[in-house]
């Protein structure tokens, strides 16, 4: 078991420490019930077995067990309502700030990582947690203060036979000690695995019509058989040796019963002991045991419970991206002017991308951006967003440098159409309004126009109304490009960002939007990237791009004089 693991979940309990406390004390009344009702019974069994059968009094004693039997029922239900209350909530906190992190993490963390293993990591992995946190408050508390009090009524009746049940008690504590040890690596192996195939379920789905075209169902069978066969082994593995927990400490309790009864027999031949005070040791000797056998399946299944929250602990432990100073600059509204000097950058340290970049942008300049794929085009616009820090050199908007500014002020002075497509769950309207939530119909309205989406939108069942599934449901490439442009002409920020912003569009329909796009442009700083090199003859500066370095510069004519690398690729179209 990590103890560090361990001391982080305290620290996520500290704030319903007086629910807790309140938990323990009901533990306690509960716990003392429980150990009277014994000594009640071995006063009846004695009215019984010594002379005559005294029914009042007997009668009296099962009114009193009756009366501990009802506080103990209210007392654990009680208890058990606080004990889930406190472990979902514990859980909702470090779900709460698993999810808080993603959102200020850097981007290279998720693009790094499966998305399934880190849905898997705030969602199952956070169940099991809550699971196993339930079982260590509902059993720990009233296993370990069953085991004091029993202990302390056994002295008060018989010390020498208590010596033999706290002599052999130890064997079920190593046991189970030895055993858990074992079993939490598995367990993390297993939660790893299960990641893993949350991460392969997760990719499949979102790419099933690729995994369909391409004929992969058996492939993807066969990986996906092998990692569930994986998990199905190590899981196993991990369940058996847990199991072994239980038996061996039930053995050993066995042991410890027998031993209470034939020193207890021997006691009562020799007249030390009432008939009564034995069965009422015998009781207290399966009550003192019972709760190893529990705290062992508690500690058993907080093995798998803080191997989750581990993995769950890393999440919310990751560096998060730097954070802005306090006086960050607040861009307005931007005039477009952008300074890119002396710029290098690298996803990897050892394999460097983008070397000594320049560019001066003037307000209102449109810059298109072509080159070979892979020769850091899209590298450039996560830049100039701020999603990736350069490693060298500067990028400054209106004199700026952009890591002095906040990210959202930045953000919101941008708009970016990409290739591929982002839609939210939820109606027409509300993925429209993103950048622009106080938007009137008659702005929606001339907006889609605009983008050539209103045809389209009208002749759905609800029209702007309409509900979509997630990354747009049922709409096709083309429409759900045109929602995405459309959603950047009702916001209208000062800068644009175009990657591909037309590559699902049929030619007709991207005439009418280049048109719309020279209109939408005028006055604003705008970023274009693009394969079709038609598109972009008019901007004022063509970048063009290869190995990471712009190799050459200027409008679409001077390019074409130079006959240098672009003239190559405006010809060879």
């Amino acid at each position: 078991m990590d103890s560090s693991d361990l001391k982080k979940v305290l620290r996520y309990t500290k704030k319903y420490l007086p629910l807790i406390i309140i938990s323990i004390l009901l533990a306690f009344v509960c716990v003392a019930a429980t150990l009277y009702v014994p000594i009640l019974i071995g006063h009846a069994i004695d009215h019984i077995v010594y002379g005559k059968v005294e029914f009042d009094m007997i009668r009296n004693i099962l009114i009193k067990i009756a009366v501990m039997v009802m506080i103990t029922a209210v007392c654990q239900w009680i208890m058990s309502t606080i004990n889930n209350y406190v472990s979902f909530k514990v859980v909702r906190d470090m779900r709460q700030a698993a999810f808080e992190k993603l959102q200020i993490l850097p981007l290279k963390y998720v693009d790094a990582k499966a998305h399934g293993d880190i849905v898997s990591r705030i969602i199952s992995d956070a169940d099991q947690f809550a699971d196993g946190l339930l079982m260590g408050f509902t059993q720990l508390f009233t296993g370990v203060i069953t085991i004091l009090g029993t202990l302390g009524f056994m002295l008060y009746y018989n010390r020498l036979i208590t010596l033999v049940v706290v002599c052999v008690t130890p064997l079920s504590l190593f046991a189970a000690a030895f055993i858990s040890k074992k079993t939490y690596s598995m367990f993390l192996t297993s939660s790893t695995t299960r990641g893993e195939q949350t991460a392969l379920i997760e990719e499949v789905l979102g790419n099933e019509k690729v995994v369909k075209a391409f004929s992969k169902e058996e492939e993807m069978l066969e990986k996906f058989d092998e990692i569930n066969e994986r998990l199905g082994k190590v899981s196993l593995r991990a369940l058996f040796f847990s199991s072994l927990t239980n038996p061996t400490t039930r053995f050993v309790n066995n042991i410890v019963y027998a031993a209470v009864g034939f020193a207890g027999a021997y006691a009562c031949i020799n007249n030390n002991m009432s008939v009564g005070v034995l069965a009422c040791f015998l009781s207290y000797a399966n009550q003192y045991t019972k709760p190893f056998n529990e705290i062992s399946a508690v500690v058993t299944e907080l093995q798998n419970a803080l191997a989750c929250a581990g993995r769950l602990f890393e999440l919310i432990e990751e560096t998060p991206q730097p954070a802005e100073a306090e006086n960050a600059y607040v861009l307005k509204y931007a005039a477009g002017k952008i300074d890119i000097e002396d710029v290098h950058f690298a996803y990897t340290e050892d394999k460097p991308l983008i070397k000594d970049f320049n560019l001066s942008v003037k307000p209102g300049q449109n810059v298109a951006i072509v080159g070979p794929t892979g020769c850091g085009k899209t590298t450039v616009i996560n830049l100039l967003m701020r999603f990736y820090d350069v490693d060298a050199g500067s990028i400054r908007v209106d004199s700026t440098d952009i890591r002095d500014m906040t990210r959202e002020s930045l953000r919101k002075n941008y708009g970016m159409v990409l290739q591929e497509t982002w839609l939210k769950a939820g109606t027409i309207k509300e993925n429209l309004t993103m950048g622009k939530e106080d938007a009137t119909m008659e702005e929606i309205i001339a907006a889609s126009k605009a983008a050539h989406s209103y045809s389209f939108i009208r002749r759905l069942p609800d029209g702007f109304d309409t509900k979509i599934g997630e990354d747009g449901g049922s709409l096709s490439a083309g429409q759900k490009q045109l929602l995405c442009i459309t959603r950047i002409m009702l916001s209208l920020p000062p800068m644009l960002i175009l990657d591909e912003a037309t590559s699902s569009i049929d030619t007709r329909t991207e005439r009418h939007i280049q048109n719309s796009f020279k209109r939408m442009m005028e006055g604003r700083t705008s970023f274009i990237v693009a394969h079709r090199l038609s598109t972009i003859k008019n901007a004022d500066v063509i970048l063009v791009m290869k190995d990471g370095n712009v190799i050459e510069q200027g409008d679409h004519e001077a390019l074409l004089k130079m006959n240098g690398f672009y003239a190559k690729l405006y010809n060879s179209r």
